[in-house]
This record gives structure tokens, C-alpha cells and sequence, in this order.
């Protein structure tokens, strides 16, 4: 497979091609688009021959995943960086592919400049990503996310265990009444803290119609704060609130304090990540800490691992533990 099958396939000529891979600014969209998305189809690699030959050439591995303004994205990619220092390589960082398009223009990158491997952060559209990852024989690791991709070597959190810890503590303070502000489903993560709270209702024989669910589109402040605003709306107030993640914790406080509500003396909140300013909100937030840099030393030192001659270590599935981190958002009895 080479570049002339792909420009046979797209219809355009070899200099389009080249101008795709090299300096995609002087293509239109549309065109730049329809290259990428052979390129992606046909499983074309770019200098194919030059990468089977000197497999550890680059020094150079990449971060692939969230948006990097995500403070736990750029936690993650610190833990990989650390990992890359120590053995001495660079980090290329990429936003993660919302399309095929965008990413073919990744893969287009990657072998462009035979990159080492990718530690690949779970998210929306992993599975995908992780599919065309193995058509081009990239070597990679899954990050935050320990069964989608059997494989390859991967690190996750048990999440499962971090929304039980969540919720048992709430329970422990005496409330009965709580509300999750969930994230999307689509997340693996967000789906097993949801399961790990549930089962702590479980494990103290209360229904599960004690945990009423508020699903957010996203794990933002804004979601958060319109959480927020729907439980001021619901007929019966809880007395603790679970987010099942810190910014959406955050954006709940703000809607709950705008209606002159207190935390934790009406209602209690916990967030969960434990991301830099949870210890600094304006009421220190209990949460469950993500350890979200180790993750990524984790991957990084697996991946380099992976692609080192005679590694040998096969496919490593490494599970880290979370820990409840307990401040004053939940320290007051019930209101009520």
C-alpha cells in the first residue's frame, strides 16, 4: 500500500497527497478530508520501509487523548513525561480524534515521524482509535482504562472501589437522601463509579431509589452548575450530593451557593479526582483521589517497555487504587 494507491483512491494527484502529510494549510478542507479518510480506510503508512528497518529510531513517544486545558489530562500527561525523562525520550501531545478525519491527520503524524508508540487515554472513540492503531502496527498503551483493549498493555484505576468509598462515606455521616451527578456514558470510568456507588447502597441495605441520578453531557463547571441548578429543583432536596467528577462538583457548589445554600450544613458535597483546586475551593472539597500521574508514569515506563528489543513482559494489565480524601464539604451532620 502506498501513497499512489492512496491518491487513486481519493482522486487527486501525488502532490496532493504530499501536501496533506506535509503542509495540510495550503489544502481545502474538503479535500485535506476525503485524503485523510482513504489514508485511514487503506491503512497506508507513510515511510514504511524506513520504519520496519530501525523500529527504535525516534526518540519520541505520544500522549494521545483529551483536550490538554483538561487539568486530568495534563496530569496524565505529566506521569508519561517523567517516564519519557527518565529513559531519556521527548512526548509529542495530540488532542484526541473526534473523526475519522481528524484521525487520520494523528496517524498521517505519527508515522510521518515514526513515532516510538502512543499511550492512547480512554475516552469517547478509544476503541476506534485503538483499531486503527493496530491496522498501522503502532506499538501502544491504554491509559485510564484496564479492559477494553485485551491486546496491549494497559493501566486503569479501580473506580469501582472509588465511588464505593464515596457513597459509604456519606452513608456513615448519616444521609440517606443523596443525588449522583454522573458524566457521559460512554466513559468506562464514569459508568464503574456509578456501579461502586450503587453497590455501597447495596452493602447497606438501602434500595437503589436512595441514589437519584442526574446525568451531565460533559465533566465541565457549567455541567456541573447545571446539575446543580436541577437539584434545587427537585420536590424533595437531598442532603449530600456525589459528582462524579471534581469540576462537576465545583459548578454544583456555585449553583448551591447562589441560592444561598451551604455546604455542608444543607448540603454535602463530594467531588471525585482530587484535581488541584479541590483543596483550595472556597469550602475544601472531599473527594476521591485519582492517581492520575502515576497512571501515567505507569504507561509511559510500559510503553517504553513494549517497544524496547527484547522486553518480553508480553501484555501488562496494571490496576491502581483510589483514595477517599476527606475535607470539609462533608463535615457537618445532615441538615435535615
Amino acid at each position: 500500500m502506498g501513497v499512489k494507491d492512496v491518491a487513486r483512491e481519493a482522486g487527486v494527484s501525488l502532490g496532493t497527497v504530499s501536501n496533506v502529510l506535509n503542509h495540510p494549510e495550503v489544502v481545502a478542507e474538503s479535500t485535506r478530508k476525503r485524503v485523510l479518510d482513504v489514508i485511514s480506510s487503506l491503512g497506508y503508512v507513510r515511510a514504511q520501509g524506513a520504519q520496519q528497518a530501525h523500529p527504535l529510531a525516534s526518540r519520541v513517544i505520544a500522549v494521545l487523548g483529551l483536550d490538554v486545558a483538561d487539568p486530568y489530562f495534563t496530569a496524565l500527561a505529566t506521569g508519561v513525561e517523567q517516564a519519557a525523562s527518565a529513559a531519556d525520550l521527548g512526548v509529542m501531545v495530540c488532542t484526541g480524534a473526534r473523526d475519522a478525519a481528524e484521525e487520520g491527520r494523528h496517524l498521517a503524524l505519527f508515522t510521518a515521524h515514526q513515532i516510538r508508540g502512543i499511550v492512547l487515554i480512554s475516552g469517547e472513540g478509544a476503541a476506534r482509535t485503538a483499531a486503527a492503531l493496530r491496522r498501522q502496527t503502532l506499538p501502544f498503551v491504554m491509559a485510564d482504562q484496564y479492559a477494553l483493549e485485551p491486546a496491549a498493555c494497559s493501566v486503569g484505576i479501580d473506580d469501582i472501589a472509588g465511588g464505593h468509598a464515596a457513597v459509604r462515606h456519606l452513608l456513615e455521616r448519616g444521609h440517606r437522601s443523596l443525588v449522583h451527578v454522573s458524566g457521559p456514558e460512554g466513559l468506562a470510568p464514569i459508568r464503574d463509579r456509578r456501579t461502586g456507588a450503587r453497590s455501597a447502597l447495596s452493602r447497606a441495605g438501602l434500595a437503589s431509589a436512595s441514589l437519584h441520578e442526574l446525568a451531565c453531557p460533559s465533566l465541565t463547571v457549567g455541567a456541573g452548575k447545571d446539575a446543580g441548578q436541577r437539584i434545587l429543583g427537585l420536590a424533595s432536596r437531598p442532603t449530600a450530593v456525589f459528582c462524579a467528577d471534581d469540576l462537576l462538583a465545583l459548578g454544583v457548589m456555585q449553583a448551591l451557593y447562589e441560592a444561598g445554600l451551604r455546604v455542608p450544613d444543607d448540603i454535602a458535597l463530594v467531588g471525585y479526582g482530587d484535581l488541584e483546586f479541590a483543596a483550595s475551593a472556597v469550602v475544601p472539597l472531599t473527594t476521591v483521589r485519582r492517581p492520575v500521574v502515576a497512571m501515567g508514569r505507569e504507561a509511559g515506563r510500559l510503553l517504553i517497555e513494549d517497544t524496547t528489543h527484547d522486553a518480553g513482559h508480553g501484555h501488562v494489565h496494571v490496576v491502581l487504587q483510589p483514595e477517599l480524601v476527606v475535607r470539609r464539604s462533608t463535615l457537618a451532620a445532615p441538615a435535615r
